[in-house]
């Protein structure tokens, strides 16, 4: 499915939150929606707006951000097309909501983490502060991300070890391309998988706080 033409189209929820709060983009993983994932919100920042669209592409009726071929192997090229998307979305958003320069943060669990990244290091003009949960490297063998300077994004990861979803190497080149382009990056590594724990919720929340 492309994107729809007005934002109104686009499945997604709006709460404004206090005015001197920030927005929480929140991003939900692969079968989940715009509903569940925004339930995280309260929980980082009980005064924070929320926007919370939902991903367009469907894998066995599943809503998810973009096409894979198989667990762990992305289509970059997809996943290019559908960063631009959101960009385009939050873009919209802003405008349409009368968001003016209130901070976003972009939280995303999973394959909504890995289209958070994705958008950061492709728009960071957009989305440049990120909370990933379970999130990991979104462009396979690819460095789409070569030609752009990411100083002034700022990006906390927050992932199992023992993670087959979003496995440990994958994490590690994360942080790496990212820091290499000038991101500004708080890694966190608990023991275990695919997930969102309570250690990474209190974590989450301390950044939220700081990237706000």
């Amino acid at each position: 499915m492309s994107a729809p033409e007005t934002l109104q189209d686009w499945p997604h929820l709006f709460v404004p939150g206090e005015d001197d709060a920030p927005v929480l983009l929140t991003l939900h993983g692969t079968g989940s929606n715009e509903q569940e994932i925004s339930a995280l919100a309260p929980e980082l920042d009980p005064r924070a707006g929320v926007l919370a669209p939902r991903g367009l592409v469907r894998e066995h009726g599943m809503p998810r951000w973009f096409r894979r071929m198989g667990e762990g192997v992305f289509d970059v090229d997809d996943v290019v097309l559908r960063a631009g998307e959101l960009a385009g979305f939050v873009t919209a958003a802003r405008e349409h909501y009368g968001l003016g320069d209130r901070p976003l943060v972009a939280v995303g669990f999973s394959n909504g983490a890995n289209i958070a990244l994705a958008t950061a290091m492709l728009h960071p003009d957009v989305v440049d502060r990120v909370v990933a949960f379970s999130g990991m490297y979104p462009f396979a063998d690819r460095d789409e991300a070569a030609d752009k300077d990411l100083h002034g994004v700022r990006v906390t990861t927050l992932n199992g070890r023992a993670d087959p979803m979003a496995p440990l190497g994958s994490v590690t080149r994360l942080v790496e391309v990212l820091r290499d382009r000038g991101a500004d990056v708080e890694q966190h590594l608990r023991e275990g998988g695919h997930g969102i724990s309570p250690q990474d919720l209190a974590a989450g929340r301390e950044a939220v706080s700081r990237l706000a």
